[in-house]
């Protein structure tokens, strides 16, 4: 299945729709499996690695993905993580919101420092896709996760400054935006040469459903351009929410897939994305979290009669979902 999935991220054809994610995709049975705290797992690259190879070692979906956790590149700018360590199978958090009081501090450190690869949990994880790779890769395809520039923005900057600088001084965040893109896009060039296959933007913050369709083409797509142009070859962009209506504009972005979620019509998306791969949409709660196999297979069938090319969870999975559930996806296929 590793080949035909990388054939398929060439665009070539294949002959059927794998099940895979390129989304964060471990599980509480994964980790107790190899004797894993989650909170430890984004610290230390070897467990890091053991926990993305889990999922595929229980259930056999063939993908691992990492990092865990949608900080890494926020604390490289200088964020300061709470990594949960008394509450189980929790996803980090950002401590302490706005680092940059404006657009143009962010600009400023970021011109004024080139070092940012060489801060934070960057090697780290690219430790862990060496890791994986030694491990797994053989079996899997492997990938590397960043989060969109809008989203990374979300995360450093001071969020209600930034809503009065785009109405006040548009120019100063598209700034901003385009120096968080060539940031991110040395941050997955750095995991495309230590091992990882394809690279997923998980721009979540950046959807045109939640910051409107308007402000997306002003803002966030130049920003999703750019960034997809200096990546290497292959790029998913991954989207929250219902983007019905601005399909049209995700398929200028130049990614080469798109990811949506279990509330886009993807019949609309397929009529739309002619050019462009369409991943999803099984979602991640209701379905695979909470449902059993034949609510399970009802979903992945109505995905592929949409004409998916590849199965995805909507979004990153519930830690606690079931293997069994993940198993029951991919057997379908």
């Amino acid at each position: 299945m590793r080949e035909q999935i990388l054939d398929l991220l060439s665009d070539k054809k294949i002959d059927t729709q794998p099940a895979f994610s390129g989304l964060i995709h471990v599980t509480a049975q994964g980790l107790q499996s190899e004797g894993l705290n989650f909170h430890e797992t984004h610290q230390d690259a070897q467990k890091m690695a053991k926990a993305a190879a889990s999922t595929f070692k229980l259930s056999r979906m063939p993908s691992a993905v990492v990092p865990l956790d949608m900080y890494v590149e926020a604390e490289a700018l200088g964020a300061e993580i709470n990594f949960r360590e008394n509450r189980e199978f929790e996803f980090p958090q950002v401590k302490k919101a706005g680092l940059f009081e404006s657009v143009k501090d962010l600009t400023i450190a970021i011109t004024n420092n080139t070092e940012f690869l060489n801060k934070g949990r960057i090697k780290l994880v690219c430790n862990a896709i060496e890791l994986l790779k030694k491990d797994i890769g053989n079996e899997v395809v492997i990938g590397g996760m960043i989060p969109g520039p809008y989203t990374l923005l979300l995360l450093v900057g001071d969020v209600a400054k930034m809503f009065i600088e785009m109405k006040k001084e548009p120019q100063a965040v598209t700034d901003a935006l385009l120096h968080l893109s060539s940031f991110l896009a040395q941050v997955g060039t750095a995991y495309r040469k230590a091992g990882a296959d394809f690279i997923t933007i998980h721009d979540m913050g950046g959807s045109p459903a939640f910051i409107g369709p308007a402000k997306y083409e002003q803002f966030v797509l130049p920003a999703e351009q750019i960034l997809i142009e200096k990546l290497p070859k292959p790029r998913v962009l991954s989207v929250c929410g219902n983007v019905t209506k601005s399909l049209h504009l995700l398929a200028q972005a130049g990614a080469d897939a798109i990811s949506l979620d279990q509330t886009v019509d993807l019949a609309a998306a397929r009529l739309v994305l002619k050019d462009t791969l369409l991943f999803g949409n099984i979602n991640p709660v209701e379905t695979l979290s909470m449902g059993d196999s034949a609510q399970i297979a009802e979903a992945v069938v109505r995905a592929k009669e949409a004409g998916v090319d590849a199965i995805w969870p909507g979004c990153d999975l519930v830690i606690q979902t079931p293997i069994q559930n993940i198993k029951a996806m991919s057997r379908i296929v």
